[in-house]
């Protein structure tokens, strides 16, 4: 097969060589397109590559049309709303996605931005982020993550979740919150990690960012 790993953000090195070492040993050839500026780039790459590995670039009705051979395409991260699931199922092309693999380092990221926000991005004097209250919308494999880090710098933390139970969540550590709007109102941070859904998109607004803590 042929296998085309496109990412206008590029992976590390390593990382390329590692996935080209794989599949190359694996019998497959492959292909790199990396920084594209373009669409109309991507199009003309997936001509006649049979799967395909990217991170957040759009595989939309154009490049899976362009691409007459693929079979698969593989998102390098938990969501895959950047994939257009129903014309990939038109066109038999399966979809996978690697749910966990990047957990820890999206949590690291989060924390970072715990901390640097602290002062509001200002050089000014900041407060310190211990004894701080952070909340967690949704408690998946990284909000659990955030949390058990959260709490090892001194933080409270709080979380919500219709898909995890109350028991679970205080299992892992946090402090059960029935309602969105209640841990807005109780946190001084909030870590959001729930996907682009036609439920989610647009639920976090005003209202519910004027309701936390000065």
């Amino acid at each position: 097969m042929k296998v085309l790993v496109a990412t206008q953000k590029p992976f590390a090195p390593a990382a390329v060589k590692g996935i080209e070492e794989i599949l190359v040993k694996a019998g497959h050839t492959v292909t790199v397109l990396e920084k594209y500026a373009d669409e109309s780039e991507l199009i003309a790459a997936v001509s006649d590559v049979d799967a395909m590995i990217v991170r957040s670039d759009k595989v939309t009705p154009k490049v899976l049309a362009a691409a007459g051979n693929l079979k698969i395409v593989v998102r390098a991260g938990a969501g895959f709303d950047n994939i257009d699931l129903a014309e990939s199922k038109a066109r038999g092309v399966i979809v996978e996605n690697t749910p966990g693999q990047n957990s820890n380092a999206v949590a690291e990221l989060a924390i970072a931005m715990i901390y640097m926000s602290r002062n509001q991005f200002t050089p000014t004097a900041g407060s310190e982020i211990s004894g701080k209250r952070l909340g967690i919308q949704a408690f998946g494999n990284v909000g659990r993550l955030v949390g058990k880090k959260a709490e090892a710098l001194g933080m409270t933390v709080l979380a919500t979740d219709p898909f995890v139970p109350a028991e679970k969540i205080a299992e892992a550590g946090a402090k059960p919150v029935a309602t969105v709007k209640e841990l807005y109102a109780e946190s001084d941070f909030v870590s959001v990690h729930i996907p682009a859904t036609p439920e989610t998109i647009g639920s976090i607004g005003y209202d519910l960012i004027t309701s936390m803590p000065k």
